[in-house]
């Protein structure tokens, strides 16, 4: 009678087992992807005037020709993103990570770069008006010469992250 009540239980089981087993799938699938989304942000080419996303972890992050006027990136983490052609005027990107980032065609006017990490991001045909970098570390950064004519002429400081003075890492004279 014990084998029978036991035989009949481990049916049952069976029989619910692709029940939980679907279950728990669904709810790996519904919990992964959110955490990932947040890793692997893509906003090109929205109107994103305004937006805050300071503070952020935004590593890998794309922002191609995101128009992000007025938008905060203060102290957030943008190691490795793309904000190819962004339009990024009377923006704040103080104590932004922003090493191995891609800023081709990018314009920063009245942006706000003061204690930012440049370090080894491509910045080569990137537009640069009235910027404050003061402390700012853009080690490695390939700049056309009448951008690195501008940043030279607004450059004080060092970065407190790096250590390094905002013009020896832009090479100014």
């Amino acid at each position: 009678m014990g084998f029978r009540l036991i035989a009949k239980a481990a049916a049952a089981i069976r029989a619910q087992l692709p029940i939980w087993l679907a279950a728990a799938l669904l709810l790996v699938l519904a919990l992964g992807p959110a955490q990932t989304a947040l890793a692997a942000v893509d906003v090109a080419k929205q109107v994103l005037i305004g937006a805050d996303y300071s503070h952020q972890d935004l590593r890998g992050a794309t922002f191609n020709l995101a128009n992000l006027r007025d938008a905060s990136f203060a102290g957030s983490d943008l190691q490795g993103a793309s904000l190819f052609g962004a339009k990024l005027q009377d923006a704040d990107l103080s104590d932004t990570n922003l090493r191995e980032a891609t800023l081709d065609s990018a314009v920063f006017d009245g942006t706000d770069l003061s204690n930012a990490v440049l370090e080894d991001a491509f910045a080569f045909n990137t537009k640069f008006t009235n910027v404050t970098i003061t402390g700012a570390d853009f080690s490695n950064v390939p700049l056309r010469p009448d951008a690195l004519k501008t940043l030279c002429a607004a450059a004080s400081g060092s970065n407190p992250v790096t250590g390094r003075d905002t013009r020896r890492t832009l090479g100014c004279s």
